[in-house]
């Protein structure tokens, strides 16, 4: 696999993603991806679909979900990663979650309305059409009412912490994320890491205690977090014995910081989460 070009970590129309799951299949193959994960946010409705055009497209699939998480009073998101899809824990847990996103997609509704913008639940539904509700859909009709010129605007403005679109919402804890994936026999990893601003206390503690409750690994390669943090977190994934995984956390063209592949190169003292698929990696050629 040392030439392949590695991908576990993107989104669909599921969740927040621009493209539908054979969209970003065909996307992917275009950006020459041989292996990748769907990782879509608390869902796994577009695995299949993604499965049948991975298939058919050469491209090594791997089962993949993205999970919301508070740990230490901050929303983490968790990564599952090669899992049995049909485990009926991990279906109950992320059917929970969806649950209270939308619950969580109401307050936000209410929050913007306070501020002047009517009828954001709806209008974010219809961005969302039959997918659980993100932030993302509530930019995209904030910008089509003409309240923010672009999406990063809106997040600026109205979807971050203090803004009136913010809601604080309890997501499910740390355990919980990762016994739902090792029950359904898979590895979890913790996304992005870089993106949470943790300081040098608080990255140890999280990388100890992901690994006591059984974690598998760190996205020590990520779209969404600057490549000067790649070296540290490879260290530190190597000090609690944990792989490293890479993505690049792609929602779609123009609102994405990078391409899908684009941040696949791993550092050599970091070990591949692969490294524990092989079955699965050799299969496909």
């Amino acid at each position: 696999m040392m030439n392949s070009i590695i991908d576990l970590h993107c989104h669909s129309t599921i969740s927040d993603g621009l493209l539908t799951p054979t969209e970003l299949v065909n996307y992917a193959k275009e950006c020459n991806v041989n292996v990748m994960a769907l990782t879509d946010h608390d869902d796994i409705a577009g695995l299949n679909e993604a499965r049948i055009a991975a298939r058919s497209n050469g491209i090594k699939f791997i089962t993949g979900v993205e999970i919301s998480v508070t740990w230490n009073k901050r929303t983490l998101h968790i990564v599952g990663l090669n899992f049995d899809e049909k485990n009926i824990n991990l279906i109950q847990g992320l059917d929970s979650i969806r649950k209270g996103r939308d619950m969580r997609a109401k307050k936000m509704a209410q929050s913007l309305g306070m501020a002047g913008i009517m009828n954001a639940y709806e209008g974010a539904r219809s961005y969302a059409k039959n997918s659980t509700i993100g932030r993302i859909h509530f930019a995209q009709y904030i910008v089509e009412k003409g309240y923010a010129k672009d999406i990063k605007s809106v997040f600026k403005k109205y979807l971050t912490p203090g803004k009136p679109g913010f809601f604080d919402h309890k997501w499910v804890t740390l355990e919980e994320a990762v016994s739902w994936i090792s029950d359904a026999g898979g590895d979890a990893v913790i996304a992005h890491p870089g993106r949470y601003d943790m300081g040098n206390k608080l990255y140890p503690k999280l990388f100890s205690e992901f690994k006591d409750l059984g974690g598998s690994g760190v996205e020590v390669v990520s779209g969404s977090q600057d490549p000067s943090q790649t070296n540290y977190f490879c260290k530190l994934a190597n000090k609690y014995h944990l792989l490293g995984s890479c993505g690049s956390d792609f929602h779609g063209p123009g609102i994405s910081h990078r391409a899908m592949g684009s941040v696949h190169v791993m550092p050599d003292p970091c070990v591949p989460i692969w490294s524990k698929w092989n079955n699965i990696m050799e299969s496909s050629h």
